[in-house]
């Protein structure tokens, strides 16, 4: 009866993994994660924005304002019908006898070069648009490259506690044997168990971490791929050498979209300001008209031909005041572009102090503080499995590792982060 009962089990055993594996077989496989570095981020950015792709279209709107800026006046064409008999006159009625007819055309023509300057302020308006959409991708690629920080530096942190939580399971395989043989109490084993908490809860909040920073990364690109079939990829590290600040002012006052738009702005003022005064001169109308069965004192005058010129006495309207506030304009955007120059300095300088702080804090903690963390956790761990310690020593020395190495980790997403900002700054990167 018993060997009867061992093999039912063994059969049920049998088809129960049948099932298990061919179930699992007809499962579709699961798509490989895409490795996604900052290149591939941006040129999706790039692509896929929708703010950034609807501010593109004004650039597209001001290059159609040249075409309107450019523009001929129309010519005018009129026709004129007079003297048709509407009575009898001594009992004859002949309505369209008398009728003359007279066609005219006639054309405004503007002076001192009013179209070339309306297209000249047209085209340095596309110009300031360019510069415009430029400043604005400058800002948002900002804004992206946190997002893509934030998603290495979720990376990194999980990696950390899934490699804290690998080496405390191995801290507690230990203990546990050590527990087994009579080596440490119960009470001893039991606060190690009760550690493993914490490094529980460290793991499921970087993986929280990282899901939200994907999310954000995934808004930005206005993608719809699924958070757990990406992953980002990129150097997690800093550089220690950085180039003098005075460089980075230099490139930036040849490279600042933003400071561009605004000297190209004065330049629009004072073309804006030589189109006033274009506009305060007098713009002569020219017309031409043909008359048949003309009504004149010429015996002759069957079919005639006429000409005129028509001149406005600029007497009261001299474009006075769209002169002077041109002018005004034009000391205007000189102080916005003196104050956009101040913002590119103090951008820089500002960006720069942060790098240099998380420089300063960054080189101890890879020459010195990690190295000692690790030796400090062993060695106290070591002393501690031979008795040469206390628990609470051991406690405190993988306290002590856990949180240099995450400093360390936070650090350097600082670094990455201060980093992109003073690429922002300069207007492009210069620090990768």
């Amino acid at each position: 009866m018993r060997r009867k009962v061992q093999r039912y089990c063994w059969l049920l055993l049998v088809l129960t993994l049948g099932t298990a594996a061919a179930s699992s077989a007809q499962q579709p496989a699961q798509p490989p994660a895409q490795s996604w570095t900052w290149e591939n981020v941006k040129d999706r950015f790039e692509q896929n924005n929708p703010t950034l792709l609807a501010d593109k279209l004004s650039i597209d709107e001001s290059r159609a304002q040249e075409i309107t800026a450019f523009l001929r006046p129309n010519p005018q064409f009129g026709l004129l019908a007079d003297g048709t008999q509407i009575a009898p006159h001594d009992g004859v009625w002949r309505p369209f006898a008398g009728t003359y007819e007279s066609p005219s055309i006639s054309y405004l023509h503007e002076r001192r070069h009013k179209r070339e300057l309306r297209l000249e302020s047209a085209k340095k308006g596309t110009l300031i648009a360019e510069s415009s959409h430029a400043d604005m991708e400058r800002t948002m690629l900002f804004t992206l490259r946190g997002a893509f920080v934030s998603a290495l530096q979720a990376k990194a942190v999980l990696q950390l506690a899934k490699d804290n939580l690998a080496y405390y399971d191995h801290v507690l395989e230990i203990s546990r044997n050590r527990f087994n043989a009579g080596d440490i109490a119960q009470i001893d084993l039991d606060r190690l168990e009760l550690q493993r908490v914490q490094y529980e809860s460290d793991l499921q909040a970087a993986a929280e971490s990282l899901e939200d920073a994907k999310i954000q990364l995934l808004t930005l690109l206005n993608d719809r791929t699924p958070i757990e079939h990406i992953d980002v990829n990129g150097p997690y590290d800093f550089n220690d050498q950085l180039a003098p600040r005075d460089d980075f002012r230099k490139i930036a006052l040849d490279t600042r979209p933003d400071l561009r738009a605004a000297v190209e702005a004065v330049d629009k003022a004072e073309t804006d300001h030589k189109l006033a005064i274009a506009n305060g001169s007098t713009d002569p109308t020219f017309a031409a008209w043909y008359t048949h069965n003309s009504s004149n004192n010429n015996p002759f005058g069957l079919n005639t031909l006429g000409v005129s010129v028509s001149i406005p006495l600029r007497i009261f309207d001299r474009n006075q005041g769209e002169k002077l506030r041109t002018q005004i304009d034009i000391r205007r955007n000189q102080r916005l572009r003196d104050a956009a120059e101040a913002q590119v300095f103090s951008d820089v300088d500002s960006s720069f102090a942060t790098l240099q702080s998380n420089l300063i804090l960054l080189r101890p903690y890879k020459a010195k503080y990690l190295q000692m963390s690790v030796r400090v956790r062993d060695t106290v761990f070591f002393s501690y499995q031979h008795g040469g310690a206390s628990l609470l020593d051991y406690l405190n020395a993988q306290a002590d590792y856990r949180m240099v190495q995450l400093n360390y980790v936070n650090l350097v997403g600082s670094y990455l982060t201060a980093a992109a900002q003073v690429n922002m700054a300069v207007g492009r990167e210069v620090i990768q």
